[in-house]
């Protein structure tokens, strides 16, 4: 009489919802990494090695505020007297601010909580078009009297008290404002640069492609942001309060 020597093959263990879960928070680590945490620490030291060439970029520019105030001291004290420092005082607090924004958007991601970070997200962003709307003030105020840079420099009139006619007796406030406009025209950049960098990952962060496990582009923009603020930290004394 035959047997029946077919076995029972045992059933393939149905995938849990661990499982599930781990494979979600697991799809953003790419192939040539071993894992989420080597590559986000590869992700941060690129960024800092970013952000390094970024100082040098500025620390090029400060050498010739540097220079050039040390050779012509009188001029830059003049001259700096007809920037508005009160509007520069006012960025800076703005400014202060977005740094304060984008790292309580850091702290909620980690936590988990996407949507308060989408928001503190926007709010970065809306702080630094508050920024540029200020420095657009700043510079159509000194385009109104002929103040330009370089070879187009022919100032004008008189406002608010400030005569700007006098500073052609200078013969070199061309060069401070060819250096004020350069320094803050650069900073300015990357100010824009971060609110698009800013918005696209808060668009990402509002589709939900981040969480408490993952949050590696929001943590680099808030790297950049905060070298863009501190970059102004220090333009604000050294242009405005000389």
């Amino acid at each position: 009489m035959a047997t029946d020597t077919t076995t029972d093959t045992p059933a393939a263990p149905a995938q849990t919802e661990v499982d599930l879960h781990d494979e979600e928070h697991l799809s953003h680590l790419q192939h040539h990494f071993v894992s989420s945490e080597q590559q986000f620490d590869s992700a941060k030291l690129g960024m800092w090695l970013f952000l390094i060439t970024e100082v040098l970029l500025f620390s090029g520019m400060f050498v010739a505020y540097a220079v050039f105030r040390q050779w012509h001291p009188e001029t830059f004290a003049v001259a700096s007297q007809t920037l508005d420092w009160q509007l520069g005082g006012l960025n800076t607090v703005v400014l202060l601010g977005s740094s304060f924004t984008i790292a309580l958007a850091i702290h909620f991601i980690q936590k988990g909580e996407a949507m308060k970070s989408f928001w503190l997200q926007i709010g970065t962003i809306a702080l630094a078009g508050a920024f540029l709307v200020v420095k657009y003030f700043e510079y159509t105020s000194k385009f109104e009297h002929g103040v330009f840079p370089g070879a187009m420099f022919d100032p004008h009139g008189v406002a608010h008290g400030v005569d700007y006619g006098a500073l052609a007796s200078y013969a070199y406030a061309p060069q401070f404002f060819s250096i004020y406009f350069v320094m803050t025209g650069i900073h300015g950049f990357h100010v824009v640069v971060g609110m698009i960098l800013i918005g696209w990952i808060a668009s990402r962060t509002y589709r939900g492609h981040f969480s408490s496990e993952y949050y590696t582009h929001i943590e680099l923009s808030g790297l950049y942001w905060h070298l863009v603020d501190l970059v102004w930290i220090f333009l604000f004394p050294l242009l405005y309060l000389v």
